[in-house]
């Protein structure tokens, strides 16, 4: 089976320094990250308690925000996944806005329209896809 498509990204900014200079500027670096939205979200850790902060990719589904907890097509799910299937209350920053949020797994049902939205502000998810056997989720994060 051949891989989709794959556009490697710019990795020069990403990580702590990422978060770091997205905080810094409320979004004015780091807001778009090859050519796409991130959001900065802040979720509690499942073992510390402790507040977390990942930058990920975002599209819109009305006005809740969309995100893909796909780690590249790693064959575990990232820990920000599973600090939200714990507490799903969190927050996230897009550019200077903090904004409260629950979060949710997309139904079986809705994820093949939101996957879409979210593939064509990232397309290389279908390559993250391919590269796994695990099903990646698409995260809902709807405005508390």
């Amino acid at each position: 089976m051949t891989e989709p498509h794959y556009r490697a990204p710019d990795l020069s900014l990403r990580g702590a320094e990422h978060i770091a200079r997205y905080r810094e500027t409320d979004g004015e670096i780091g807001h778009l990250w090859n050519g796409v939205p991130v959001l900065l979200l802040t979720a509690r850790g499942r073992r510390t308690g402790e507040p977390r902060t990942s930058a990920l990719i975002y599209g819109r589904d009305g006005d809740d925000h969309l995100v893909v907890a796909s780690t590249g097509g790693a064959p575990r799910h990232p820990a920000w996944y599973l600090n939200l299937r714990q507490t799903p209350e969190a927050e996230i920053q897009v550019k200077a806005d903090h904004l409260p949020v629950t979060a949710r797994t997309a139904s079986d049902a809705e994820k093949p329209r939101l996957w879409r939205i979210m593939t064509e502000v990232w397309p290389n998810y279908d390559a993250y896809q391919a590269r796994t056997q695990r099903v990646i989720p698409v995260v809902v994060l709807s405005p508390r």
